[in-house]
């Protein structure tokens, strides 16, 4: 089978990319093992999981349950074939003066977010006993809000997410891709922190890595912040306007084990602007001139998947070319399980604090 082509018809329904702020969530990747039958085994498993979600959901229906299923370029071509969304790629490694942002094995991205842990577990746990040896866990991490929407360092974090409308324009495919319209581009990376490190640094001078105030979380004004902050380097601008994307980070640790860190995930339109967010935080714009905060934050994954309308998952069953609408229903932005909703981050690539986009 072909990946779709896009038709005329009813337009496509994104999957809950735009979920609201929840307190737990799940991060898993895996890959696709080898074997004849497991490429049904997964088309089948697309077609179900918004069923599978529901079920789940039942179970407390205040809970916020959601998941986003996203697929890695190679795994793309091995389960739907020909033709890949326009700018899916093995995510880009980049290595500078001892700074590495390093590309780590994952085929599938599951990103389960509710209210509450056990519904994030349940999802987690019922989704890898349907998939069973057709796919082999390589990274799984559980993240918490922390108190005030906090990271691990202690600065606020999400502060500049887009909102309502804007969702739609930042983060999902149009006409420009119009086989693949209502999906979106998701980039992860799962960052470990260094905090006694970071926390020997004077609240000054770490506001002045972050760019914004430890407290009132105000941005440090662009006469005293640095070049090389965090927010200064993930700004892109593209003829005069800020190219957003969507983040909902969170923070994860075992303490017990002295590990600290942020799961970066971020969805955007293209690619092209985490890319080149990462670029310059881990190169430096220009050269040299690199985020401060990597000094104390190291990253141990790194992957970019598409995560397709939920329309185009819903057909995958069929093992027969998927009609994908060319538009993405604006209505997808509701709360509902099936629709597209959005969220907030932790710590993170940019400036990333959220509201939901109905408040």
């Amino acid at each position: 089978m072909n990946a779709p082509e896009a038709v005329r018809g009813p337009r496509a329904v994104a999957q809950p990319v735009a979920a609201p702020l929840t307190r737990a969530a799940i991060f898993l990747v895996a890959t696709v093992n080898p074997g004849s039958g497991n490429r049904a085994i997964l088309r089948s498993f697309c077609a179900d999981l918004a069923a599978l979600v529901r079920a789940v959901e039942f179970r407390d229906l205040e809970g916020g349950l959601s998941c986003v299923l996203g697929f890695g370029a190679d795994a793309w071509g091995r389960i739907f074939g020909p033709p890949l969304p326009a700018e899916l790629r093995a995510f880009r490694e980049i290595r500078a003066a001892g700074r590495h942002a390093v590309s780590t094995p994952g085929d599938l991205l599951f990103h389960i977010r509710a209210k509450r842990m056990d519904l994030c577990f349940e999802l987690a746990t019922q989704i890898m006993a349907r998939l069973g040896d057709a796919v082999s866990p390589e990274d799984e991490v559980q993240g918490f809000r922390y108190f005030d929407d906090r990271d691990l360092l202690g600065f606020v974090d999400g502060t500049e997410n887009p909102r309502g409308e804007a969702v739609i324009e930042a983060v999902m495919v149009g006409e420009e891709d119009a086989a693949f319209a209502g999906g979106s581009y998701v980039i992860v990376q799962k960052y470990l922190h260094h905090l006694d490190g970071w926390n020997a640094l004077s609240t000054e001078v770490q506001e002045r890595i972050i760019g914004r105030t430890k407290l009132s979380d105000i941005e440090l004004d662009d006469s005293i912040k640095p070049t090389s902050a965090h927010n200064a380097l993930t700004t892109i601008v593209e003829d005069g306007k800020e190219i957003k994307i969507l983040r909902d980070n969170m923070p994860f640790g075992r303490a017990g084990h002295g590990e600290f860190g942020t799961y970066f995930i971020g969805y955007s339109r293209s690619p092209r602007t985490i890319e080149q967010m990462l670029e310059n935080m881990f190169v430096g714009r220009p050269p040299g001139n690199y985020d401060r905060l990597l000094d104390f934050s190291r990253a141990v994954t790194g992957n970019m998947f598409f995560a397709p309308s939920a329309t185009f998952l819903e057909a995958a069953g069929d093992d027969q070319p998927v009609p994908a609408p060319p538009a993405v229903d604006a209505a997808a932005t509701d709360g509902s399980p099936s629709a597209s909703r959005r969220g907030d981050g932790s710590l993170g690539i940019g400036s990333l604090k959220g509201e939901s986009p109905h408040e």
